[in-house]
């Protein structure tokens, strides 16, 4: 290799490792309150929850903030969204104060890349800040890949099956 293809390739070495901290630096949490930004996150909430519609989805989200007290918030880098999650408080006689995560999604063309485990870390931290002892969620049977990111990464227990009866009359 001659020199100045050398010095090219260190240049672009450099510029690569810039532009990835610069976009490191722009990444921020969101919360997602208005209908415009609810629905900004349908595409990547879709990717997990293929049964709902556009519609649908804003409207059970709007409904569960209102009722339930669900949050929904987004890590973002610039417009882009790369994660989101849901949750809510609760209190039960199981787990007494704690905070259920009802979603968390790492766009498909974003996983791996610590997004869902900076997302799961800033529920802990609401969850204390706010005086809940715990965080818990349900994963789906097939989604294998997502229990080893809780049980080894994020360091969850798991602590019981969720059953679900769906044909009520």
């Amino acid at each position: 290799m001659t020199e100045p293809e050398h010095l090219d390739k260190k240049v672009d070495l450099l510029k690569n490792k810039y532009e990835e901290l610069i976009f490191i630096t722009n990444i921020r949490t969101k919360a997602l309150i208005t209908d415009q930004e609810i629905l900004s996150a349908f595409p990547v909430m879709q990717q997990l929850r293929q049964h709902l519609d556009q519609q649908t989805y804003l409207e059970l989200v709007k409904e569960a903030q209102e009722k339930d007290r669900y949050y929904l918030f987004a890590l973002i880098n610039g417009k882009e969204i790369l994660s989101i999650v849901g949750f809510k408080p609760m209190i039960t006689l199981y787990y007494g104060r704690f905070i259920w995560v009802c979603d968390l999604i790492t766009d498909q063309i974003h996983r791996s890349k610590g997004y869902g485990e900076r997302l799961l870390q800033f529920v802990h931290q609401w969850a204390k800040d706010n005086h809940y002892q715990s965080v818990a969620l349900s994963s789906g049977l097939q989604r294998i890949d997502a229990h080893r990111f809780y049980e080894e990464k994020m360091d969850y227990d798991k602590v019981s099956y969720v059953f679900r009866k769906t044909d009520i009359h």
